[in-house]
């Protein structure tokens, strides 16, 4: 698809050609006393501009764009603020989500509640990530800077980010204190860095998708793994699942009250440059998957000439003009 807006000419002084179409038109209404047919003069228009060999930027799919969705599964989601629950909600959103998704885009799922859990590694095959969603049973705790961490660890394989180092880390301070580094051994530190800078690129058509109510409370900082994702330039968005009243539930004996929290979640999508969402309804939350949808078509930008394009265009433009004047007058012009 052609970006418009970027459009640009090799030839720009052949424009000038363009000034013998109104002279034509004057022409053809002094000799015939009627207005020139408005598709013949498109189609000289087009075919003049084609000479000034125009070009733009043209937006291709990528071949290898990959999203990793991550879904709360802590307790909090079972609140039903959001019919029939927040996390029933939330899986057929997902399902919806991956049933319209691109066919080379690849998806891969991440589950979040006391730990985090790679229960689909990236892939193409639809069945396998409707499969995986099927089944997502709730547990204590929500870590949702370990699911960002996992996430990152599938994403990039090549970027030496070790996550149980960084989990172990967060452990032993208490997940007070920011991380010495980020997960790399010590082989990889003795590297050139020149590896890390290229996963850091291949991070530009990658995305993470985070799906919570907002709580996190166990594992790695989640803005502090915000800030490794933008640091290898993998965009985070952020879905706010709940309703700010939220909804009592019932856990380990106890009924608390659980409300949608979505501060931190703005703040993992400011530092990652990705965008979060508010999802306070089933519909609302549908509305969310199909904006995704949008901005997850990751494309390639590249210079491109469209001279034969836009000098066809003109042409059947012009045999479109001459062949309506031949069948209704018996005159091709």
């Amino acid at each position: 698809m052609p970006d418009l807006s970027s459009l640009q000419f090799l030839w720009p002084l052949m424009l000038y050609a363009c000034a013998g179409v109104p002279l034509f038109a004057l022409v053809y209404s002094y000799k015939t006393r009627k207005i020139p047919p408005v598709f013949l003069c498109l189609g000289l228009l087009l075919l003049c501009t084609a000479l000034a060999r125009p070009q733009t930027v043209m937006m291709t799919p990528l071949r290898e764009a990959t999203v990793m969705l991550v879904m709360d599964t802590s307790g909090s989601m079972r609140a039903k603020d959001i019919k029939p629950s927040r996390i029933e909600a939330a899986q057929e959103a997902a399902q919806q989500f991956i049933q319209d998704k691109p066919s080379r885009l690849r998806v891969g799922l991440v589950t979040a509640a006391g730990t985090a859990a790679l229960v689909q590694a990236p892939t193409e095959e639809r069945d396998s990530l409707l499969k995986a969603l099927d089944y997502l049973p709730l547990q204590y705790g929500s870590a949702l800077g370990t699911g960002l961490l996992v996430s990152l660890e599938a994403l990039l394989p090549g970027a030496g980010i070790d996550a149980q180092k960084i989990i172990n880390e967060a452990s032993d301070m208490g997940g007070a204190k920011k991380p010495t580094d980020t997960g790399k051994s010590l082989d990889d530190k003795n590297k050139p860095p020149k590896e890390s800078e290229a996963s850091a690129s291949r991070g530009k058509n990658m995305a993470i998708v985070l799906m919570s109510d907002g709580q996190s409370n166990m594992g790695p900082e989640l803005l502090k793994m915000a800030e490794l994702a933008a640091k290898h330039e993998v965009k985070v968005y952020t879905v706010g699942i709940g309703t700010p009243e939220g909804d009592v539930v019932h856990m380990q004996g106890r009924s608390m009250r659980v409300k949608l929290e979505d501060e931190a979640l703005k703040k993992v999508s400011a530092i990652t440059q990705g965008e979060y969402f508010r999802a306070d309804s089933t519909e609302g939350l549908k509305n969310v998957y199909d904006k995704l949808g949008f901005k997850l078509r990751f494309e390639k930008r590249s210079m491109s000439e469209i001279s034969a394009q836009v000098a066809l265009l003109g042409m059947l433009l012009v045999l479109a003009s001459i062949t309506r004047n031949f069948v209704r007058m018996g005159k091709i012009i």
